[in-house]
């Protein structure tokens, strides 16, 4: 089985600008995230792709693979999808620009999830507590007993109406993995009424019937979307270096 990283990298972002060519630890963030990926020795090929020409340089700085988008896309999926008809591979993980500690443990049980020749998307989660699940920022997640995803939703659910203990909240962390064919005709489909109505682009799938895997960890992935949270993986870093003296 061949298993090839995609790491979607658009240079535009509407609440951090430029957010992936930031400096981090003597790298920048995008090039942090090429390693972390690279050194999980899990890959056949890590490959970067990206729309700009300054996030490219600094791959190429350091050795890695790039492909240029040759056309705007409105989500990470559909930038990895234009990049993956020039790919011979079986699995494609769509590994994201912006989370520059990935985690080998994690990612290894994501691609596990494919040992079962009847997945198709396999993707992760990590429990978290009810505070959060308010949080409409968290996406949560709910799934079955084979663990598959019921539905998403930015909304807590299940809704404890009776306040029981012992209840569990799944985030959902988004870092996906496809066969390449479901990929390939996923992205090509219409948006869904529940996809538009939450903002959610894995409800497409489940409102066509395709069931999506899900895999918990224990790690829990920092995403660059602002300045603090940039600040918050330096520090991160800092501590990771001591820890490791």
């Amino acid at each position: 089985m061949n298993v090839s990283a995609l790491i979607p990298a658009r240079y535009a972002s509407t609440r951090f600008p430029s957010k992936l060519v930031q400096a981090l630890g003597g790298y920048s963030v995008i090039q942090r995230t090429y390693q972390s990926t690279l050194a999980s020795g899990l890959f056949d090929q890590v490959i970067v792709v990206t729309d700009h020409q300054d996030i490219a340089d600094q791959i190429l700085a350091i050795d890695g693979q790039v492909i240029f988008s040759q056309k705007a896309h409105e989500s990470g999926s559909d930038r990895i999808a234009e990049a993956a008809h020039e790919i011979d591979t079986d699995i494609i993980v769509n590994v994201q620009g912006d989370e520059p500690f990935q985690d080998k443990s994690s990612l290894s049980a994501l691609i596990a999830a494919f040992n079962d020749p009847h997945v198709d998307v396999a993707s992760m989660m990590f429990e978290i507590d009810e505070k959060e699940a308010g949080n409409p920022n968290a996406v949560k997640v709910v799934i079955d007993k084979m663990s598959n995803a019921l539905y998403f939703s930015r909304s807590p659910i299940p809704f404890n109406r009776e306040k029981r203990d012992g209840l569990k909240y799944w985030k959902h962390i988004g870092i996906y993995a496809y066969r390449k064919e479901l990929l390939m005709a996923f992205t090509s489909w219409e948006k869904s009424f529940l996809e538009e109505t939450e903002m959610l682009e894995q409800l497409r799938l489940l409102e066509a019937g395709v069931k999506i895997k899900m895999v918990p960890t224990k790690h829990q992935a920092i995403a660059i979307d602002t300045a603090e949270d940039l600040e918050q993986a330096r520090v991160f870093l800092k501590k990771s270096r001591r820890d490791g003296e």
